[in-house]
């Protein structure tokens, strides 16, 4: 075969170019510590690293969201511990209000730390976050939730939304609750309206306190207590026996319960049916009846509301037997809302706890992509000096060889 002066230059060049790229890749590999410098160098690594670090920022996203998360949730667990710690102050005031020694100058000064307690609890529903949201405001996070009225009350702005946080690949996690769950729907122990109706028997010095429905279980258990509601008969056997019937069932209605009360007229007697308890003083002549019936506008009841009611009863002229309807209604009504506050509290604590094992998975998720990462691009160093010193000796005898061959000239063996 025949080769020509400029082919064997051309060779010699590209042979040398050739030689020197090899080692100027693994001398760039070797000072960037990275195995793979350009997709050709690796395609099917370079495309499952790719994979990979749009795995590792989805990861990096998610902890960020779970900082943010812990944060919300632990500000609310902190309010709402704060909020615990008031009602529990209302109720310590609301026991004392109930003692019959007091004078009216006393209740006085309970309704007016009630009053304070009562705004400090207002501040702390409209709390807000370190983005100026309203924490209970449900999605409306621009607008306080808790508005106080001209005429006292209180209404709820938010709505019953849940904000929630992507913290995983499948998992949302709520990391808000609204207000109208935690401070407004409070099941309210006064919802019974009720009616003396003594026309029958004229004379009678009976009276009554509001219905209170003290026992919850007993009210919605098995029996229930009648939807239509129940009348209590006065007068059978005796004056001092009474007998329940539930309101519309056709005659003869069964007999729900029947007992007696004291015949003393100085003595409160107490009537317990289905979990609702009544109060009456003086003495049944017979005839007399009373009707029960549940008031569909009044089954909720807000904290604030509670409280506010409390604090007019003590703070106007009230009778002993009013002051004793506001003051039992109000503890229970403070039982059910601390309990509600608690079962939030303890469902927040779950959603901590499952931000914390979140964020150990995704830590081990993380450092297993990293650790792959690194089987893919990161160099082997000793493999990488020793193919480094094997191509600059071939670099080196490429270049000899050329410099001998670019000297062989027939010319100079004329000469």
């Amino acid at each position: 075969m025949r080769i020509s002066t400029i082919q064997a230059f051309n060779n010699g060049v590209q042979g040398l170019q050739r030689n020197y790229a090899n080692v100027t890749r693994t001398q760039e590999q070797i000072s960037t510590g990275n195995r793979i410098l350009t997709p050709a160098d690796d395609p099917v690594a370079s495309v499952r690293l790719l994979q990979l670090e749009q795995q590792q920022n989805v990861l990096t996203q998610y902890k960020d969201n779970l900082t943010a998360a812990n944060n919300s949730l632990t500000q609310e667990e902190v309010t709402l511990n704060s909020v615990n710690t008031i009602l529990q102050r209302v109720r310590e005031l609301a026991v004392q209000a109930g003692n019959g020694a007091l004078s009216a100058a006393d209740r006085q000064s309970i309704g007016a730390e009630l009053g304070e307690r009562e705004n400090e609890l207002l501040s702390l529903m409209n709390t807000r976050n370190a983005r100026g949201e309203y924490l209970f405001a449900g999605f409306q996070g621009k607008t306080q939730p808790f508005v106080r009225q001209a005429d006292g009350s209180y209404s709820y702005e938010g709505d019953e939304g849940q904000r929630k946080l992507q913290v995983a690949s499948s998992l949302d996690l709520a990391i808000s609750d609204s207000g109208k769950k935690i401070f407004e729907n409070i099941t309210n122990a006064g919802r019974l309206d009720s009616v003396l109706d003594i026309s029958a028997a004229p004379g009678s010095t009976l009276s009554m306190s509001a219905p209170l429905v003290q026992d919850e279980v007993a009210f919605s258990g098995t029996p229930p207590f009648p939807a239509a509601g129940v009348e209590i008969v006065f007068g059978n056997p005796d004056a001092g026996s009474y007998e329940v019937f539930e309101i519309g069932v056709t005659a003869p209605a069964p007999v729900l319960a029947s007992g007696s009360l004291d015949d003393q007229p100085d003595s409160s007697d107490q009537l317990i049916f289905r979990g609702v308890t009544l109060h009456f003083d003086g003495i049944p002549l017979g005839g007399e009846r009373v009707t029960l019936t549940v008031d569909p506008t009044r089954q909720k009841q807000g904290v604030l509301s509670t409280i506010a009611n409390l604090r007019t009863a003590l703070e106007n002229p009230a009778t002993g037997s009013q002051v004793r309807d506001a003051v039992a209604v109000a503890l229970t009504n403070l039982d059910h809302g601390m309990t509600t506050v608690d079962g939030v509290r303890g469902e927040i604590g779950a959603r901590l706890n499952i931000i914390e094992s979140t964020q150990t998975d995704n830590e081990d998720v993380s450092l297993v992509n990293k650790s792959v990462q690194a089987d893919l691009r990161e160099l082997d160093y000793a493999e990488a000096l020793s193919r480094l010193s094997f191509q600059t000796i071939v670099l080196e005898a490429a270049q000899q060889s050329y410099v001998k061959i670019a000297g062989l000239n027939l010319f100079n063996q004329l000469r």
